[in-house]
C-alpha cells in the first residue's frame, strides 16, 4: 500500500506526516477521555448517591471535547501545509525536469500527458501524501493502543477486537492489486483523451477544411465513452470495497460488543466497563474504515505519482561542468547517430562551424539536417565521434554556460502568449526600450509593432495575431537582442513570404561579422553565398565546399540546385500565363 519511491519524493517534507499522525493520536485518546468520562457519569447517576462528582465528569468531557477540537484543527492544518509544500516542491521538479529534458513529449507522454502529469496529476497525488499516508500511519497505531487499553479490562473482547483489525487492511491489500491496474488504465484512457481533444482543437481549422470534423467527433466521443467505463469500473470497485470493509468492521465490532456483554454476564465484569468496551470497540475500526475510504482517492494519485516518477527518472542528457573555451569554432568529428539500431541518421559526418563565417547544410528531407542541430544543442548525443567548441568536448561544457553562447532559430521558434516587451525580457531582463527597437528595425518590424499598440502589444497564443513572417522576424529580433556568439538557423525561412526571408537573410549576412553563423535551408539560392556548404545525402556529407566549386563538380548538390530552379522556373512560367 506503501510506494518507497513516492515516499522518498518528500523526504524533506515527511516531518509533516509525522505531526499529523501524533495530534490524530492524542485526539483519539482524547475520544477514549470523552467515552470513559461518559461511563463514570453513567456510573455516579446510577450507584453514586453524591451526584456532585458528575460535575468532574461533565468537565472531562468538556475537556476532552476542547483537545478533540484541537487536534482536528492542527490535523488540517499540518496536512494542508504539506499538500502546499508538496505540490510547490513537486511542480518545481516536473517543470524543471522538462526544462532539462529540453522536450515536449517524452516516454508515453504527449504534451497533453504532460501537462495533466503536472497540474491534475499533481492535485491527485497530493490526496495520497495528506490524506493516506498520516491515515495509513494512525490506522497502524491506533489498534494497539486501544488493545493496550482494553485488554486490563479484558482480554477477551481485547483480543476479539484486535483479532479482526487485520481483515481489513488484508481486504484493501486485495484490493489494491486489482486496483493498481485499473488506475493504471484509467490514467492511460484520461491522458489519451486529453491527447485527443487537444489534437482535435489544435488541428480545428484543418478538420473543417477536409469536412473530417464529423469522423474526428466519433473517436472522440469513443475516447470519451471508454473513458467513462473504466470511471465506471473505478466507482464500481469502491462501492464494493466500502461495503466489504463496513461488514467487516461492524461485523467484528459487534462480535466485540457479544464478548464484553458475556464477560459482564458470565465473568464477573462491570457492567459500566462493560459499557466502555461496547462504545470503545468502534474506535477500533474506524481509523481503518477511514483508511479504506482514502484508499481509492489515493491508488489514483499513486498512479499519477508514477507517471510523475517515470518523467523524473528519465534520463536526461549529461552535461559537464567545464568551462567553455575562448573561441566559437564547433566541429563535428566523425560523427554517427541512431533513432533506432537498424538504421543510421547520421554516419561518419565531420564537419566544422567556423566563428566570423556562414556555414550552410543542405539536401534533401531526412537527410539528417536537423538531427545535427540536436547533436549542437545536446538535445540528442552521438552514438560515435566527437562534437566539439573549439576542441573541447560539447557534452563535458557546462550547459548554463554553452547556452548562454548559443541561439537557435527555426520555423516553429515559440514566442510567448505576452506583450512584445516581456518576450524580449525573457533574453534580458534588464534590456531597455532602445534596444528592442534597434533589434526590431533590423527585423523590419519597428514600424508595424508601433502602428498597432506598441511594445505592450500582446502576441496571443501560437502567435495567431501576427502573420508566419512577422513572426520569424519577431523570433529573429529577439534573439538578436540576446548577442549570441553562435547562431543556428533551423529552416527559419520556411513558409514565409519573400519579403520576410530577404529580411531574414539579409540579417544572417549581417551576423557572421561578429559570430559564427549555422544555416540550414531546403532553399539552396539562399546559401549562395554562404562561406561553406555541406551537402548531406543519406546521413552522409556527399560534398563541402562553396557555391561555385559545387555547382562546377555536378555532384548531389548541382543536381538539388538545378531541380530547384527548374521547379521554381516553371512555376514562374505556370504564374506568367495565368
Amino acid at each position: 500500500m506503501l510506494d518507497k519511491e513516492l515516499l522518498k519524493l518528500i523526504k524533506g517534507n515527511r516531518k509533516y506526516i509525522a505531526y499529523a499522525t501524533l495530534i490524530q493520536i492524542v485526539g483519539m485518546l482524547a475520544n477514549i477521555g470523552i467515552t470513559a468520562a461518559i461511563c463514570f457519569g453513567i456510573y455516579i447517576a446510577a450507584f453514586d448517591a453524591d451526584n456532585s462528582r458528575l460535575i468532574l465528569a461533565f468537565s472531562l468531557i468538556g475537556g476532552g471535547i476542547i483537545v478533540r477540537c484541537i487536534s482536528a484543527l492542527l490535523t488540517a492544518r499540518f496536512k494542508t501545509k504539506l499538500g502546499a509544500v508538496v505540490k510547490k516542491d513537486l511542480r518545481s521538479k516536473v517543470y524543471g525536469k522538462i526544462l532539462r529534458l529540453n522536450t515536449k513529449s517524452t516516454g508515453d507522454m504527449s504534451m497533453a500527458g504532460l501537462t495533466q502529469v503536472s497540474t491534475e496529476g499533481i492535485e491527485q497525488l497530493d490526496a495520497y501524501y495528506t490524506n493516506f499516508i498520516p491515515q495509513f500511519f494512525y490506522s497502524m497505531i491506533a489498534p494497539i493502543i486501544l488493545f493496550v487499553i482494553c485488554v486490563f479490562i479484558d482480554w477477551r473482547t481485547a483480543l476479539v477486537l484486535l483479532a479482526g483489525v487485520p481483515i481489513i487492511p488484508v481486504s484493501i491489500i486485495l484490493i489494491s492489486k486489482y486496483a493498481k491496474k485499473v488506475f493504471a488504465k484509467y490514467w492511460g484512457k484520461y491522458t489519451s483523451m486529453g491527447d485527443s481533444f487537444l489534437d482535435g482543437v489544435q488541428g480545428m481549422k484543418e478538420l473543417k477544411i477536409f469536412n473530417a470534423d464529423a469522423r474526428r467527433n466519433k473517436k472522440m466521443n469513443k475516447d470519451a465513452e471508454e473513458f467513462r467505463r473504466i470511471t465506471m469500473k473505478v466507482l464500481v470497485m469502491q462501492l464494493a470495497s466500502t461495503t466489504i470493509m463496513d461488514m467487516v468492521a461492524f461485523g467484528v465490532a459487534g462480535a466485540g460488543a457479544a464478548v464484553a456483554i458475556f464477560s459482564a454476564l458470565n465473568h464477573g465484569l462491570n457492567p459500566i466497563l462493560a459499557l466502555f468496551l461496547i462504545l470503545v470497540s468502534v474506535e477500533f475500526f474506524l481509523p481503518l474504515r477511514s483508511l479504506g475510504s482514502a484508499f481509492h482517492v489515493a491508488m489514483n494519485g499513486a498512479s499519477a505519482g508514477r507517471k510523475i516518477l517515470t518523467l523524473l527518472n528519465t534520463e536526461e542528457p549529461k552535461w559537464g561542468d567545464n568551462s567553455l573555451p575562448k573561441g566559437r569554432d564547433i566541429t563535428l568529428d566523425a560523427v554517427e547517430f541512431s533513432y533506432t539500431e537498424d538504421k543510421k541518421i547520421l554516419d561518419n559526418v565531420s564537419m566544422k562551424f567556423s566563428q566570423t563565417h556562414l556555414t550552410a547544410i543542405v539536401g534533401e528531407s531526412g537527410s539528417g539536417k536537423s538531427t545535427i542541430v540536436s547533436l549542437l544543442t545536446g538535445a540528442n548525443r552521438p552514438s560515435n565521434g566527437k562534437v566539439a567548441l573549439s576542441d573541447s568536448d560539447l557534452y563535458a561544457l557546462s550547459q548554463e554556460e554553452y547556452f548562454k553562447r548559443v541561439a537557435v532559430v527555426g520555423y516553429n521558434t515559440y514566442i510567448f502568449n505576452d506583450s512584445v516587451r516581456n518576450n524580449f525580457m525573457l533574453v534580458d531582463p534588464d534590456v531597455n526600450d532602445e534596444r528592442i527597437w534597434g533589434a526590431l528595425k533590423r527585423a523590419d518590424l519597428d514600424t508595424f509593432i508601433h502602428e498597432n499598440g506598441g511594445l505592450d502589444k500582446v502576441i496571443s497564443e501560437d502567435a495567431d495575431n501576427i502573420s508566419g513572417g512577422q513572426k520569424q522576424r519577431l523570433a529573429l529580433a529577439v534573439n538578436l537582442v540576446a548577442e549570441k556568439d553562435i547562431y543556428i538557423f533551423d529552416e527559419a525561412t520556411s513558409n514565409i513570404d519573400v519579403v520576410s526571408e530577404g529580411i531574414i537573410m539579409q540579417n544572417i549576412h549581417d551576423l557572421k561579422q561578429s559570430a559564427s553563423v549555422i544555416l540550414i535551408s531546403h532553399r539552396l539560392e539562399n546559401v549562395v553565398h554562404a562561406d561553406t556548404i555541406y551537402v548531406l545525402k543519406d546521413g552522409q556529407v556527399a560534398q563541402h565546399g562553396v557555391h561555385k566549386e559545387l555547382l562546377e563538380n555536378d555532384g548531389e548538390y548541382a543536381r538539388l540546385y538545378k531541380a530547384q530552379k527548374s521547379l521554381e522556373l516553371g512555376f514562374m512560367e505556370v504564374k506568367s500565363n495565368a
